[in-house]
């Protein structure tokens, strides 16, 4: 059910006290005026600390700095009245006894009249003493085709001709910003770029991040790695490949439903990160970094708050997509039980929202260990796909040392023996294979010539590869991997 039409069904089903969290305080009281006046009849009062009563000519000014006497009105009007009484911020006054006892004994009158009484605030506040006779309704931001209107009433206001692509790439990339929002960064725009043109989607990003900055739970990446720069896992970037307007408005309309996720899982060194960034950057979507260490705090209940507050966030600025960086250290701890239960209870609201998110948010979690993944996490039907990164083949790590090789010297290509390079590192990570590299330059650089296939056959012989340090762990993921329960992110094996 949608806003618009649970809110009309609780004016009619004369529900007393609704309160209404949200930002956008303009749009609501818009909505709430054009229910009174097309579906629910009633005269529309709205009150606010400093200038009390506003609308009615009557009562102008009425109950300023006076949130008992607000209420008061609500009694003096006949009982015949149908009437919508919208108080602003009033969420500040709920812990004054005299209040929750006057809105305890209006909730009894109003059942009987067609009264409402509409609290709205930018967040939740209701004391215990309340939570029986208030009903909370949530205020979505504005969807797709609200935000469309929207930038064509102001282009059209602009007098400005846009074309329809960049407006449907702009609507998509404004998607979980309020309309205000959305009119800040238009100006931004204008002022930057004098039109709306197809950079005006950067600048939207960037607000995106502002807000992500303010939270202190999500990280936002503005990443530009692309596909090319990931040597080898040729089944993952053919998944990618086909999936790569899955968000867009085109697959919407097809029915298609957005994908969910996937779950990487591999040795550490082998491209997981790395995977999420060009994942995010191939799709256009914005990437957001969360640390689930963060989720966790101190205080009863503090923790699912804090889950429930980044699932928020993150569907209010979808589509995009979730990175969850080494997943299996947050629940490493989960057997022990030493921690009163909350990680389980954090567990299982992820893993719920996980299962039932119809919201355009995409989650990349990455892990080492899969011994310290609880069960139901990777079990069918929470992610979308399961990949193991294993450590790269021959002809992957030829393609790695390629990749690193034109990053850093592309007209000396020639001048190196990728293939020998490749048969020399059997062991070897991609991020080994990045710092083999890294090492040669620095070789050359001391002895201030460039680099050649020596050094980097030097630096090959001087790094101990983590396979041989942690091989019984590596074992243990090559098993799993072997299980049937999961695929090779690699082509070859």
């Amino acid at each position: 059910m949608n806003f618009l039409n649970e809110f009309v069904l609780l004016l009619k089903s004369r529900y007393p006290i609704i309160y209404i969290s949200t930002t956008e305080e303009e749009r609501l009281e818009y909505l709430i005026r054009y229910c009174a006046k097309k579906y629910v009849p009633r005269t529309y009062n709205s009150w606010d600390f400093v200038d009390g009563y506003r609308g009615n000519p009557n009562d102008a000014g009425f109950a300023a700095r006076n949130p008992l006497e607000a209420l008061e009105l609500i009694e003096k009007l006949t009982p015949e009245t149908a009437s919508l009484f919208v108080l602003k911020d009033y969420d500040n006054f709920l812990k004054d006894f005299s209040i929750i006892r006057k809105l305890k004994n209006l909730s009894k009158t109003l059942k009987t009249q067609p009264k409402n009484i509409i609290i709205i605030s930018s967040e939740i506040n209701i004391p215990d003493a309340l939570k029986d006779f208030i009903t909370v309704i949530d205020f979505p931001l504005p969807n797709y085709t609200e935000i469309l209107e929207e930038l064509k009433r102001l282009t059209s206001s602009m007098q400005q001709t846009v074309e329809e692509e960049i407006i449907f790439n702009l609507a998509t990339a404004c998607q979980g910003l309020s309309l205000e929002r959305i009119r800040r960064v238009l100006s931004k725009v204008i002022a930057k770029y004098g039109e709306i043109n197809e950079e005006s989607p950067t600048l939207v990003l960037q607000e995106k991040q502002q807000i992500i900055q303010q939270t202190q739970l999500l990280d936002f990446y503005l990443t530009t790695q692309n596909v090319n720069e990931l040597g080898g896992l040729d089944n993952f970037k053919a998944w990618l490949k086909l999936r790569e307007r899955a968000f867009s408005q085109e697959a919407n309309e097809y029915g298609l439903p957005y994908p969910k996720g996937l779950l990487l899982v591999g040795v550490q060194g082998t491209g997981k990160s790395v995977a999420a960034k060009i994942l995010a950057n191939e799709w256009k979507l914005p990437l957001l970094r969360l640390d689930f260490g963060r989720l966790f705090a101190s205080l009863v209940g503090q923790s699912e708050e804090k889950v429930r507050q980044m699932i928020n966030i993150s569907e209010a600025l979808a589509p995009c997509v979730l990175w969850i960086d080494e997943i299996d250290k947050a629940f490493a701890g989960l057997k022990g039980g030493g921690d009163s239960g909350t990680t389980s209870r954090v567990l299982g609201t992820f893993i719920s929202w996980l299962s039932e998110k119809t919201s355009p948010v995409f989650v990349v979690a990455t892990a080492n260990n899969i011994d310290d993944l609880p069960p139901e996490l990777v079990r069918k039907g929470r992610f979308d796909e399961l990949f193991y990164l294993g450590l790269p083949t021959r002809e992957e790590r030829e393609a790695i040392f390629t990749v690193h090789l034109k990053k850093y010297r592309a007209n000396l290509i020639d001048n190196f023996q990728v293939s020998l390079l490749g048969n020399l590192t059997k062991e070897f990570s991609g991020a080994e294979i990045e710092q083999v590299v890294i090492e040669a330059m620095r070789l050359g650089f001391n002895e201030d010539r460039e680099f050649t296939n020596d050094d980097l056959v030097v630096s090959i012989q001087n790094l101990v590869p983590l396979a041989r340090t942690k091989s019984k762990e590596l074992v243990t993921l090559q098993k799993w991997a072997e299980s049937g329960n999961v695929i090779s992110a690699s082509k070859y094996s």
